[in-house]
């Protein structure tokens, strides 16, 4: 009899502590994002044992940085992103405007290119006095509308959260996406919320709508454009044509979209250029221009403060 009832306990023994250890690797701390340029300011989205966070195959093992070649290297890439993030760049304090703009690297959900479509563009945000921000996301296998969104909301409600501290104007905080990352932006574009007022979270209480969103040669998979937001955000776009052809269709599609829906609107649509390489001059070409564009559209909106030009003094000759 002993051994029988034994027997029956044995099972349930084993699921107890299989449930256990699972609750355990369940538990378990996701490893510490790197940063991508030495000393930079890498912050978490998600706290440690958010249910927004997934035990997946693979999670706990740290980033994978890719470097580029030559003498110059740089990390280029990054895999295996599990506890997202964001890098703080901010301008010099005698440049900064108060401007704010989360930079989302593409990279077909496979790999985020933080350098081309990150690093460089954060540099040459800095140097417009505009404070930047490259978002790591999750990538596949996790969902580009699921669980990338939401870190993408987060990253516009962690800037906020800590404007004061970074010198932020919260009614001047917008997305740049290339590529893959132009498909977060998108997203965030129709699916935005006012943040919840009364979470336990102060993060969770700001709003994840930028005051602007820039969508440079963004590409999905597929989207619902047919409801756009009353007060979705101001968009800029641009990409090559003939060359890019699948992403420039896409990039109408949203024109379209925010056009019809009396939504402020900008496009460029350059004759060539192909896909990607960010802010790259691309050997003189037009769409090597499309960030002047962007500087002249952004200051036009009231996003980026004009450049005051010295006065001449009274007494000087015409």
């Amino acid at each position: 009899m002993m051994r029988r009832n034994f027997l029956r306990l044995v099972p349930v023994a084993l699921l107890f502590c299989g449930a256990a250890a699972l609750a355990a690797e369940k538990a378990a701390p996701l490893p510490e994002p790197q940063p991508l340029r030495p000393g930079a300011k890498v912050v978490t989205l998600w706290p440690e044992g958010s249910p927004m966070l997934k035990a997946l195959e693979g999670s706990d093992k740290p980033e994978e940085l890719r470097m580029s070649k030559g003498p110059d290297a740089r990390v280029q890439s990054v895999v295996n992103v599990h506890n997202p993030s964001i890098e703080v760049h901010l301008a010099p304090a005698d440049k900064a405007n108060g401007m704010a703009v989360v930079i989302a690297p593409g990279g077909g959900n496979t790999q985020l290119v933080v350098g081309t479509e990150g690093t460089e563009i954060a540099d040459w945000l800095n140097g417009l006095g505009v404070h930047a921000f490259i978002e790591r996301y999750r990538l596949r296998p996790y969902g580009s509308d699921t669980d990338a969104l939401e870190d993408t909301k987060r990253s516009m409600r962690m800037v906020r959260a800590h404007a004061k501290e970074w010198g932020i104007d919260p009614n001047r905080v917008g997305i740049m996406g290339f590529s893959a990352g132009g498909e977060q932006v998108a997203w965030l574009a129709l699916k935005y919320d006012a943040g919840n007022s009364g979470a336990s979270d102060p993060i969770d209480r700001q709003s994840c709508r930028p005051d602007f969103a820039v969508l440079v040669y963004p590409g999905w998979r597929r989207m619902d454009l047919s409801s756009v937001p009353k007060d979705a955000p101001p968009a800029f776009l641009t990409t090559a044509g003939i060359d890019d052809a699948s992403h420039a269709r896409q990039t109408v599609d949203f024109y379209n979209a925010w056009f019809n829906a009396k939504v402020p609107v900008e496009l460029h649509i350059y004759g060539h250029g192909g896909h990607g390489n960010g802010i790259k001059p691309r050997n003189g070409i037009p769409f090597g221009t499309w960030p002047m564009r962007f500087v002249e559209w952004a200051t036009d909106l009231g996003m980026m403060k004009p450049k005051v030009e010295p006065q001449a003094s009274a007494g000087a000759a015409h």
